[in-house]
């Protein structure tokens, strides 16, 4: 099997960040998978899961409802590895805009203080698991780090290879 563009980054040297993870192309559409990078992996622990969800859920409403990308926001969630997020847009857009939406999307986390949406027992798959004080704190923090060192160019990881030029991928 071929190797997954994501498994060939340098997830050592991978800082905070909105990097462009890939473009498809669908019915003559542009899609752009973004990564949200929030911490830095396997260098700093991994945002808690139930912090995790409610960044979802928080900020899924705001880029769903937002007036200018509603029409273009595709898919808002998580990295299986807790560390960022993935969201799918219609269209490329520089990291540099994206990062203005970002920036836009955690300060209304940061600032919001109501109920948490879509956390009832019809409306959500685990809806006690949900941690607003630690989103707000993640929030907080992605944003700073977003206004002061801003990283989009992933690193590529080193693949070691044998005396005959195979190339290992999970050395």
């Amino acid at each position: 099997m071929d190797l997954i563009p994501s498994f060939a980054v340098d997830h050592t040297n991978l800082q905070p960040g909105i990097y462009v993870s890939r473009t498809d192309e669908a019915n003559g559409a542009t899609l752009t998978t973004y990564d949200i990078r929030m911490t830095a992996p396997n260098q700093e622990p991994a945002i808690q899961v139930a912090a995790m969800h409610t960044i979802e859920h928080v900020v899924a409403t705001y880029l769903r409802n937002h007036e200018e990308w509603k029409e273009r926001i595709i898919y808002w969630g998580p990295m299986g590895c807790m560390t960022g997020s993935y969201l799918i847009v219609k269209g490329g857009y520089p990291c540099e805009v994206i990062r203005d939406l970002m920036l836009e999307a955690f300060a209304y986390l940061r600032d919001y203080n109501d109920e948490v949406p879509g956390t009832t027992p019809s409306t959500c798959g685990n809806y006690l698991m949900h941690d607003l004080p630690m989103a707000k704190y993640e929030a907080s923090r992605y944003i700073q780090r977003l206004s002061t060192a801003f990283c989009c160019e992933y690193p590529k990881a080193e693949r070691p290879t044998d005396l005959h030029g195979k190339t290992f991928f999970d050395a």
